[in-house]
């Protein structure tokens, strides 16, 4: 009896021992989620820092007359993107006015 009160308590200190490393690695798993999380804010944040660099950079090019015909394109192409983003809100703001 006192062989099998000693192997419960080896297995009972063994899964004192899992518990314990099962918190620590739960709470490790949980500042991991949230550096990730702050991490794809962050690169989030620095794309669309780098698209208004890339957009204000057109916008220079253009200005100074420096552009060559691709970049003329692509400046036009958004440009024809914003003018139809600003029609569908214009459109949407002048059907909810009319309901």
């Amino acid at each position: 009896m006192a062989e099998v009160n000693e192997h419960i308590q080896i297995v009972n200190s063994k899964l004192q021992i899992l518990l314990k490393q099962f918190v620590v690695l739960q709470t490790e798993n949980i500042q991991l989620k949230k550096t990730i999380e702050a991490n794809k804010l962050t690169n989030l944040e620095n794309k669309e820092t780098i698209e208004a660099l890339k957009q204000e950079q057109l916008i220079l090019k253009a200005s100074l007359d420096k552009m060559d015909d691709g970049e003329k394109k692509e400046l036009e192409k958004k440009i024809n993107g914003y003018l139809k983003n600003i029609d569908k809100c214009i459109a949407l703001l002048s059907h909810k006015h009319n309901a």
